[in-house]
């Protein structure tokens, strides 16, 4: 039977006898043998026909034809994503890394990554019960072991009566499995001191991202100056400008006072407001609290006029809660949107559109990795909420390991339990030592001249501002970098140090900052800020 052999085939060697081309049968001879002085190729190589060597021609043609993505092609808001805190410094920490393991010499024997606030990769150990209770819940057979406390073994058979076949495997609804919604319920009305709290109003979420995401895309609209402007505090967390730029919406800044403790005035509210209303729509303002990367934890006065100026200038506020488990400095509580809009009346309770998130990534648990979140929507319009449902649906539903770690969050052990004790000495261990590595921070920092830092009241991060010489802002041009990016560019590669630049913040022109998170153990963050003295005084001799 004739066989057909492809040009590929041909170009791997693989030609049938029958198919050999004529300059072969001359190398051969007469006789089949092979003329005098020829040399044919050693058996199976390569043959080639000038067919093939054609064929061949046409398929690398085909091979190396242009990509269909490419950077002038691609969508042009992502291009346009920017997130310092996993950003270039971050890239380059990591280069020196693989330098390192190569045993290539540095001034250090180890990169210490202080750029993100990730608990358990700097050392934190997980609450005990958390993790329990989510091995339980992953694997129910350890439902029968007696290595496991009772209390651990209740919320895991509650957790997967929840979900579908008693498994973390299975889908759960789009808002969330039901049992945890009601226990972030009832969480938020223990904490707003018996402010009510509907299930229904509670979507749980892939982390507080996710939640900040989806009501961003949904309150996104219109164009040119009817375009929808998101008021964002500057400094602010990066996943802000990085949505507004991938929604395509219009960023604007309002600047918190560093003067006090990087405050919030609602003059300078009134101020970024007023001046966006000549270029787009503004109609969403988010806040903060406790800051990210600031640090400060907003007074109840402060919230009561930011609420006031949102339903005076018909705005919808998102509260990014998620450090309210972080507060340290003495004087210092937090209070809720929630709370607060609830007991000014039912003229604002019953109008102000609040969406508030909550986050298993920081507090004292840590627990980055899981992914678990929640948010709780107010006041939201009935059509709205049908498409918000619908919008969540498409991600199917949230990590169901991520929900189970959340609801430990919201329903931890209570007085009379027995995992009682140990919950709390581990909570209060983290948070005391937090509370210690703020005061840490903040007093090295404010010893260190040309660097000035702000009362660490709450959060994870330290956000000093440092001055930087002339002749180093000139250098940094020269190397095309922000002076601040610069700056942290040498910290890492004398020190190992990674720390993110302000300028990926956000801050006043003609300041300069960077941010450092405070998760490092105590002797190792001691080590770490007398490392970061030594540079920058280094750095001030140098450059004056």
């Amino acid at each position: 039977m004739h066989r057909f052999v492809s040009a590929a085939g041909r170009a791997a060697g693989r030609m049938p006898a029958s198919c050999r081309g004529a300059g072969e049968e001359a190398l051969r001879g007469a006789a089949g043998r092979p003329a005098r002085g020829a040399r044919l190729p050693p058996e199976g190589t390569a043959r080639w026909s000038s067919a093939a060597k054609a064929s061949a021609v046409k398929i690398n043609e085909k091979a190396s034809r242009e990509k269909i993505l490419t950077l002038e092609s691609m969508n042009p808001q992502v291009k346009a994503v920017e997130y310092a805190v996993r950003g270039p410094i971050v890239h380059k920490a990591g280069e020196i890394e693989k330098e390192l393991r190569k045993g290539i010499k540095k001034p250090f024997t180890e990169v210490i990554k202080a750029n993100i606030g990730d608990a358990h990769a700097m050392g934190q150990r997980p609450i005990t019960f958390l993790r329990q209770v989510v091995a339980l819940c992953t694997y129910p057979n350890l439902l029968d072991s007696p290595s496991f406390p009772e209390d651990a073994k209740k919320r895991a058979r509650r957790i997967l009566q929840g979900c579908g076949g008693n498994s973390l495997g299975a889908y759960t609804a789009s808002q969330g499995i039901n049992c945890i919604r009601e226990d972030v319920a009832s969480y938020i009305e223990r904490r707003d001191g018996g402010v009510p709290a509907d299930p229904d109003n509670i979507y749980l979420t892939t982390g507080a991202s996710d939640g900040i995401t989806s009501i961003l895309k949904i309150l996104v609209s219109g164009g040119g100056k009817s375009r929808t402007g998101v008021m964002i505090p500057i400094p602010q967390y990066p996943l802000y400008s990085a949505l507004i730029s991938e929604l395509d919406a219009i960023q604007v800044n309002y600047y918190l006072d560093e003067e006090n403790c990087w405050s919030l005035n609602v003059n300078e509210l009134r101020r970024s407001l007023n001046e966006a209303k000549a270029y787009c729509n503004p109609k969403v303002l988010c806040i903060i609290n406790p800051g990210n990367p600031t640090g400060q934890v907003q007074s109840r006065k402060c919230i009561e006029d930011v609420i006031h100026f949102a339903w005076e200038e018909k705005l919808f506020l998102l509260a990014d809660e998620v450090y309210q488990d972080n507060v340290y400095s003495e004087g210092c509580q937090f209070h809720s949107f929630k709370k607060i809009l609830y007991e000014m009346g039912p003229e604002y309770s019953n109008n102000v559109e609040l969406a508030s998130f909550h986050s298993t990534s920081k507090g004292y648990m840590g627990e980055c990795g899981y992914r678990g979140g929640y948010m709780e929507v107010l006041n939201l319009h009935p059509d709205i909420k049908g498409q918000l449902v619908k919008l969540l649906s498409v991600r199917l539903c949230p990590p169901v390991s991520g929900q189970a770690a959340m609801d430990i969050v919201v329903n931890p052990p209570v007085p009379g339990e027995e995992s009682y004790s140990q919950f709390i000495k581990e909570k209060e261990s983290v948070l005391n030592n937090l509370a210690k590595k703020a005061k840490l921070a903040e007093d090295m920092f404010n010893k260190v001249p040309g660097v000035h830092c702000n009362p660490l009241q709450g959060a994870l991060y330290a956000f000093p501002r440092i001055f930087m010489p002339s002749k180093a802002i000139e250098e940094a041009k020269a190397h095309k970098m922000a002076p601040d990016m610069f700056y942290c560019m040498k910290l890492l590669e004398e020190t190992g140090i990674c720390v993110v630049p302000g300028s990926g913040f956000g801050q006043r022109e003609g300041t300069y900052h960077f941010r450092m998170t405070i998760l490092p153990e105590i002797d190792k963050l001691k080590i770490l800020l007398e490392k970061m003295k030594d540079f920058h005084i280094k750095f001030l001799e140098k450059y004056a």
